[in-house]
């Protein structure tokens, strides 16, 4: 996934590296729902996007979302339970929750220079199940549409349901933007049926094409961001 803001005499690949942190709190006993999971991730990502220390030209974390945005747009979703967890918790970021779901996101940091108490923590081991089936998606809100045909973890599709509402940021206004701040960023994650997704594909809404380094093949379309604002 590229930058909008990208300088195209930059090649993407030769830009210093930088990755996303997200770490969802899977407790044991209380493992969240895999759709609030997936939910919850992109509203973190959406906040982290929209929060003044990222936006400010002197906030802390400016420089870093901005070089991270130049290079290759990379998220990657970790576990924590309990010690882990509360570690996570002390390092700078902002934690979002779902009905159940909590999810810590972190500025960018180099793809080589986790923190240790994030780089200690397992990517694997991210399987969430729905207990019931999600209800039908608000057409009212933003609604993220996962690919049909692509088997992924949770974690990954945490990362892919981040990076479609990313997309659908970038291409609102500043107006638009504010008020899906002020309204607490409602959206929802559903994966859309075959017949569907061609429609989606084809519309011109904000599509996310993998880059393919982990669990799909490069190129993968994984996920239609469907915002009221930016439908045709």
């Amino acid at each position: 996934m590229s930058s909008p803001f990208h300088d195209e005499a930059i090649d993407r690949d030769a830009a210093p590296q930088y990755v996303l942190p997200l770490v969802v709190r899977i407790e044991r006993e209380t493992p969240p729902a895999r759709t609030d999971a997936l939910q919850t991730a992109a509203r973190a990502v959406l906040t982290l996007l929209s929060d003044e220390r990222a936006t400010d030209p002197d906030g802390p974390w400016t420089d870093l979302v901005a070089a991270w945005q130049d290079a290759r747009i990379r998220k990657v979703v970790r576990r924590a339970r309990r010690a882990e967890w509360h570690r996570a918790e002390a390092l700078p970021g902002i934690t979002v929750t779902g009905e159940d779901a909590e999810v810590r996101v972190f500025p960018p940091v180099p793809l080589d220079g986790w923190p240790k108490d994030l780089a200690r923590l397992q990517v694997s081991g991210t399987e969430l199940d729905d207990p019931r089936p999600p209800e039908p998606a608000d057409p009212a809100h933003p609604v993220l549409w996962m690919a049909p045909d692509l088997a992924m973890s949770a974690g990954k599709a945490m990362a892919q349901a981040g990076h479609g509402a990313q997309l659908a940021w970038w291409e609102l206004s500043a107006e638009q933007r504010r008020a899906w701040r002020e309204a607490g960023f409602p959206l929802a994650v559903r994966t859309a049926s075959a017949s569907r997704w061609k429609t989606l594909t084809d519309s011109g809404l904000p599509l996310v094409r993998d880059a393919g380094f982990t669990e799909v093949a490069p190129g993968s379309a994984t996920v239609v961001a469907d915002h009221p604002a930016l439908r045709r």
